[in-house]
């Protein structure tokens, strides 16, 4: 190519096969100013971090908080929102306190999912209370069953049962009591033993105990009459358990609650006869 060949347009620099000057890179002023605010940017973040750390050791006077970038920051930058007048110092004030937890709860019982049934109340007394039979002082008795009319109440072994009676007369002994006021209610019945002993319920058990002077010997030891309609048959309620009749079950005299059935109607049905003794 000719030396003296004529330098073409700065439009147009690479016709005529001249090249551009590459002795300086392109682009230098705008990778200076990039520079330039990127330094800017750490400094600023550099400073803002060191002005926090400071006043973090001082509880009762907080500096402005870091708030979300604004549309009226500049791109980059961290604003500071100025803190309120109204604003306390503790942490935390700005969040509602909790309600406080109710001192009562609920029971620990789990809810059954069907409604409980409610139990049968016991037959009501005779409509005539003043025809009612006062129980006598003192004189023997022997108590029959109505479903079992061969069996009577007897001592045996200091428990209750209803067993058939032979001729021998301890048996007949066993089978014999008096009948009293009763211990905790003179107008129901106590019953009492040839030897001192009382018919008293223990783990709803009937059992012949002697008598300890408690109130609670007393209650167990005490039975309501409560006369049915057939002639001279009645049941016999606890005084301190209401519900509950003497019952003879496996022929073991024992209190069970009432129940609206003819088995337990006829297992708590007995008649008071002469002294078999």
């Amino acid at each position: 190519m000719s030396e003296s060949k004529s330098r073409p347009p700065q439009d147009r620099p690479w016709e005529s096969g001249w090249a551009p000057d590459t002795t300086r890179a392109p682009g230098t002023r705008r990778l200076w100013l990039a520079g330039t605010l990127a330094l800017a940017t750490i400094t600023a973040c550099v400073t803002a971090i060191t002005v926090m750390d400071r006043e973090s050791g001082d509880p009762e006077s907080r500096a402005a908080e870091p708030t979300t970038l604004s549309s009226s920051a500049p791109g980059g930058l961290i604003s500071f929102a100025t803190p309120s007048q109204g604003a306390t110092g503790k942490p935390g004030a700005d969040h509602a306190e909790p309600s406080p937890t109710p001192s009562t709860s609920a029971p620990s019982a789990s809810p059954s999912t069907e409604p409980a049934k409610k139990a049968p109340k016991p037959p009501k007394a005779s409509p005539t209370p003043s025809k009612r039979p006062k129980p006598p002082s003192s004189h023997g008795i022997s108590i029959r069953s109505v479903n079992f009319p061969d069996r009577y109440w007897r001592v045996r072994d200091g428990y209750v049962r209803l067993d058939r009676i032979g001729s021998g007369p301890e048996q007949r002994e066993d089978a014999t009591f008096r009948r009293v006021a009763g211990l905790a209610d003179s107008s129901c019945y106590s019953f009492t033993t040839a030897d001192g002993r009382y018919l008293r319920h223990r783990s709803f058990v009937l059992v012949a105990n002697m008598n300890d002077g408690s109130r609670l010997f007393r209650q167990d030891a005490t039975f309501c009459p409560r006369h049915r309609s057939a002639s001279g048959t009645l049941a016999l309620e606890s005084v301190n358990y209401p519900g509950r009749f003497l019952r003879h079950r496996d022929f073991q005299l024992r209190l069970d609650p009432y129940e609206n059935s003819r088995l337990y109607r006829s297992d708590t049905s007995f008649q008071m006869v002469a002294g078999l003794d």
